[in-house]
């Protein structure tokens, strides 16, 4: 779905109503961006802004025209834009991965401007005891934690309040990440198509498989 239709209606997903929040004309970084599919579609919800990206395997040919792109390892690796450059950062489902995650989170507070707000998603610890997808077509679907077998641990809500505590950064808001029109869809789609993709991905939606945190540089 095109992001563009959200324009009059973020609050219906939670990072919509995120980047829907910038400052016209503003800057974000997406931290982990890989094939670029969320970075486009916030540039579909706001062509306004000046778009960054960092990821260890990206793949920037896909990313929006005119994204500045760094490759980088968020373990251990200072990213190469001055300090207090963002107005605006989005890391998502990057710490599950990390072995040090309190390290980047320092880096998006030396980046972000005062008063520059980060948006955080990880996948909920309840994960862990989640079933995992079954059927043809959900082979590359993560319910339980454990499915993507790059995930190192899961990272609670506090503990990214604490990294973010701890990096000068103050925690404005907190709760499961949802997109409100795929979770309404899912109990049409368990009764009738229970062991599809599309079944799995609107349960991820409804159960608030993802987590987040949105932090402010104080």
């Amino acid at each position: 779905m095109r992001w563009d239709r959200f324009r009059h209606i973020p609050w219906v997903d939670t990072r919509a109503k995120f980047v829907a929040s910038i400052p016209e004309n503003g800057s974000l970084l997406d931290l982990g961006s890989s094939d670029g599919g969320t970075l486009t579609h916030f540039a579909e919800l706001r062509p306004d802004l000046s778009l960054a990206s960092s990821d260890i395997a990206g793949n920037p040919e896909a990313y929006p025209r005119g994204t500045d792109y760094a490759r980088a390892n968020f373990d251990t690796d200072k990213l190469p834009w001055y300090a207090s450059t963002f107005v605006s950062i989005t890391c998502m489902h990057v710490d599950e991965h990390l072995r040090n995650p309190g390290h980047i989170i320092r880096e998006t507070s030396r980046l972000l401007k005062p008063g520059g707000r980060i948006y955080i998603e990880t996948p909920h610890p309840k994960t862990v005891n989640m079933k995992s997808p079954v059927g043809a077509g959900t082979e590359h679907v993560t319910v339980n934690f454990y499915d993507d077998s790059t995930h190192v641990r899961p990272v609670s809500v506090n503990e990214l309040a604490g990294f973010a505590s701890a990096a000068g950064l103050g925690l404005e808001k907190s709760g499961a990440s949802r997109n409100l029109l795929i979770a309404a869809s899912f109990p049409f789609l368990f009764l009738l198509r229970p062991r599809t993709r599309s079944r799995y991905v609107a349960q991820i939606h409804f159960v608030g498989w993802s987590a987040y945190i949105v932090a402010v540089r104080r």
